[in-house]
């Protein structure tokens, strides 16, 4: 698809996720690149630097470490005497490496053990979620990825079932039963997607156009979820939640 839209020479290529981006880098060093939803640009070889692109490609990154570790402080907050917890990953995934090196580092900085497991198909889930009660993992987390997205009402419903507490990314995992989310706002990303295209439409260059990072962050908690995995959320962090699912 990405071949055949290089062949009609279009202005603007907009990619959107961790998957697709890729074959745009491979696919063209002319025509410009709109990318939204890329975890880590630099280390995918799309652009040289958040500041300076350089090459064809810019756009909007809705992961950074200081997420991961607010995400897992949450966490800690909520469930009472965690020590360890569960990174679920797409070994299959360019970004896994970064999302584990990651997690790791601020599960460390928080007194935490973390325990990577790994999934590439909806089968593969299951046995992660049953190796994680057999090492006594406490609360799972999810970055952005497509496998996560497409699963994310099965992920949902394996968590509760063996009653641990579920982090994810963003407002449209969150609401398919998750206990919390913490992520960059999706819309608000998608809506900026444009303004780059505009931008290179008038003849800016993609690499002097900056990668934007997170811009606004959102925090969601369910209390049905909690309730029924019995937590108490703590009145400071309802306070702070952008929504509370009753």
């Amino acid at each position: 698809m990405i071949a055949e839209l290089v062949a009609l020479k279009v202005d603007v290529l907009v990619t959107v996720g961790t998957q697709t981006a890729p074959y745009a880098r491979d696919a063209t060093t002319s025509i410009p690149v709109v990318f939204i939803f890329v975890p880590d640009p630099v280390g995918s070889k799309f652009v040289e630097s958040l500041a300076r692109p350089g090459r064809n490609m810019t756009g909007l990154s809705q992961f950074g470490a200081d997420i991961v570790l607010k995400r897992l402080q949450f966490l800690k907050d909520i469930v009472p005497h965690l020590s360890r917890v569960a990174l679920l990953v797409n070994p299959n995934t360019e970004v896994a490496p970064l999302y584990r090196r990651i997690t790791e580092i601020a599960a460390a900085e928080l007194g935490l053990e973390n325990r990577t497991f790994d999934a590439r198909s909806l089968a593969e889930l299951e046995q992660a979620f049953d190796a994680m009660v057999n090492v006594g993992v406490q609360a799972v987390t999810i970055n952005g990825e497509g496998l996560a997205y497409q699963q994310r009402a099965n992920i949902a419903k394996m968590a509760l079932a063996r009653r641990l507490p579920l982090a994810v990314w963003s407002k449209e995992t969150f609401e398919a039963g998750a206990l919390i989310s913490y992520g960059a706002d999706q819309v608000a990303m998608c809506r900026r997607g444009p303004v780059f295209v505009d931008k290179i439409l008038k003849g800016a260059k993609p690499g002097d156009l900056p990668v934007e990072q997170p811009a606004k962050l959102e925090f969601f908690v369910n209390l049905k979820t909690a309730k029924a995995l019995g937590l108490t959320i703590p009145q400071s962090l309802l306070m702070r939640a952008d929504q509370v699912i009753q």
